[in-house]
C-alpha cells in the first residue's frame, strides 16, 4: 500500500509494507525540485536513516529495476565494459 501527498515544496510518497511475513518500517520518498530523499525509521537504532539522490540517480534507479545484471548508461542500448 502507498500514499501520495502533494506538499508546498515536495511530493511525498509513503510505502507501507503489507503481508504476513516480517514487515519493514514505512519508506518515505520525498521528491523535491533538485533531489529525491528516501527515509526509513530503524527501530534497532531508534533513528531515521535518510538517503539523498540526485534526479539523475533516481532516473538511473528507475531504469535499473527492469534490467538484467550488467553496467549501463541510460540512453545506451548495450552494456558498458
Amino acid at each position: 500500500m502507498f500514499s501520495v501527498e502533494h506538499e508546498f515544496d515536495a511530493t511525498v510518497v509513503t510505502l507501507v509494507d503489507e503481508g504476513e511475513s516480517y514487515l519493514q518500517e514505512d519508506v518515505v520518498v520525498s521528491s523535491f525540485e533538485e533531489c529525491i530523499t528516501v527515509e526509513q525509521y530503524d527501530p534497532r537504532e531508534n533513528r531515521t536513516h535518510k538517503v539523498t539522490l540526485s534526479l539523475t540517480q533516481m532516473k538511473d534507479l528507475i531504469a535499473a529495476v527492469s534490467m538484467p545484471e550488467g553496467v549501463y548508461r541510460r540512453g545506451e542500448l548495450t552494456e558498458d565494459g
